[in-house]
């Protein structure tokens, strides 16, 4: 297809039906998931083509297309299928799909300079400013996940207690820094924590109700414990969507006792932040609009093709404060493509960053949050329904509340978690559906959590019986 060093094509129109081919079918792929395992696991002759050298010569588009059709297309994760529920993975859609190949044909690097794609960023986080009730003071910032949102978000709350000097010489020890969130918490809280070198064993966890939600009492208790011993509480995190549960703590009540405290008050929305596209969810996450900063997902609720994760720092200069750098190559310009005071590069540690912006544009442009957020409630009424007949068989029980779209169960009797995990391994394996594994008091149990905006209650309907044949 190509000669000598030339990248681009020899015959354009050769190469234009192969890609017009090659996105048909990835359309019909997602048209026709539903007829397909939802996951398939790859055999050992597949994954063997993968053990091949580094190609010191080319193959054709064409036979590279084949190898892409036969062995990595029928053998991803599965979560396009309506019957994947593990974990909390997204679905995507047709439209973020081809936002994604605009935006490769661009191959705009959005850690600044003056063009376009730099304004669409801006965009979104005008949009998500006033969708969360965040001031215009507010700054947002695309990364890839929740995850490295919580990571810059401990960063910044260190920055605003210490100031500039932490940037040069860290956090002096003898402050003792203490951080403080719920049993129920991400992990990245802990990790977010080891990696900005104050130590997860500076994380204060307070235990959770029956609910799910975090004893606030429990958190006030610990920040004057850790007070009277002479450490320093800078940070509180809450959770708006618990990573097993769905649980959502008390957002408002975190928000007065970090006022109080005179914490950083940051929320871990990875997927329950969206919620706020809801009108009817959008008042169980009262308090979050008070948050310091809130993290959360696109690509999960909001169903943008991975990966498109967020933050929003309530004090922009703060954020901006903490990661800016005066590097000679970074130089602004009052004109021309270097102009701009302010670059997303200054606002995180990255330089180089894919245009992730464009597929949420694309997302939020076509559906609009009324729709996204009917496809959310949507979600959280085939939870309940879920939960319901599960309930009302004689095979299982409910393990915790239901609070927005994670259901967590388990085989009844004796024994029932080494039981889970196989029950859970045989619908993998069935390709029937995929749901994952959790432990809730120290048992296995099996957790689904309804993300998939093409689930309907047939999908529940085909699950439970399922469940009920493969746990005989």
């Amino acid at each position: 297809m190509t000669a000598g060093s030339r990248l681009d094509p020899d015959d354009w129109e050769e190469f234009r039906a192969l890609a017009h081919a090659a996105l048909d079918g990835m359309i019909n792929h997602i048209r026709t998931v539903q007829q397909r395992p939802v996951w398939t696991p790859a055999p050992p002759q597949i994954r063997a083509r993968f053990a091949a050298d580094l190609p010191q010569r080319g193959a054709s588009l064409a036979e590279t297309l084949s190898f892409f059709d036969e062995a990595i297309k029928p053998y991803s994760t599965g979560n396009l299928h309506p019957a994947f529920m593990g974990w909390v993975h997204g679905a995507g859609t047709p439209v973020g799909m081809v936002a994604e190949m605009l935006s490769a044909g661009l191959n705009a690097n959005c850690g600044g300079r003056d063009h376009i794609g730099i304004e669409v960023e801006r965009q979104i986080a005008r949009w998500m400013r006033r969708a969360f009730g965040f001031p215009e003071t507010a700054a947002g910032l695309f990364v890839t996940g929740t995850s490295m949102a919580n990571f810059l978000a401990v960063l910044v709350a260190r920055f605003a207690l210490l100031g500039e000097e932490v940037r040069r010489s860290g956090a002096p020890p003898s402050l003792k820094l203490r951080a403080y969130t719920s049993e129920g918490a991400h992990g990245c809280i802990a990790q977010a924590m080891e990696m900005a070198g104050i130590g997860s064993n500076n994380l204060r966890r307070a235990p959770c109700g029956p609910d799910g939600a975090v004893q606030v009492e429990v958190l006030r208790a610990l920040i004057a414990e850790d007070r009277a011993q002479g450490a320093t509480p800078f940070l509180l995190v809450g959770a708006a969507g618990t990573v097993n549960l769905g649980a959502l703590d008390p957002l408002d009540e975190l928000a007065d006792l970090a006022a109080q405290e005179k914490l950083w008050f940051h929320v871990d929305g990875a997927f329950g932040a969206l919620a706020a596209f809801s009108s009817r969810l959008k008042p169980l996450l009262t308090g979050m609009e008070r948050a310091d900063s809130i993290a959360f997902d696109f690509h999960k609720w909001g169903h943008a093709p991975y990966s498109a994760g967020f933050l929003l720092t309530r004090d922009g200069e703060m954020q901006k404060k903490t990661f800016v750098s005066a590097n000679a190559y970074l130089t602004r310009a009052a004109r021309g493509l270097a102009a701009g005071d302010s670059w997303p590069c200054d606002y995180g540690p990255d330089l180089s960053r894919g245009f992730q912006a464009l597929k949420v544009w694309f997302t939020l442009r076509v559906f609009g949050t009324e729709t996204l957020g009917r496809s959310i409630e949507d979600t959280c009424d085939l939870a309940a329904y879920l939960a319901r007949r599960l309930s009302e068989g004689e095979k299982f029980d409910v393990k915790a509340p239901v609070t927005l779209n994670i259901v967590c169960f388990g085989l009844r009797g004796e024994n029932a978690g080494p039981r889970n995990r196989a029950l859970v391994e045989e619908l993998h394996l069935s390709g029937v559906a995929a749901p994952s594994l959790t432990i809730l008091n120290g048992e296995p149990v099996i957790r689904c959590a309804l993300v998939n905006h093409r689930t309907r209650r047939e999908d529940i309907d085909g699950f439970v019986a399922a469940l009920e044949r493969f746990a005989r």
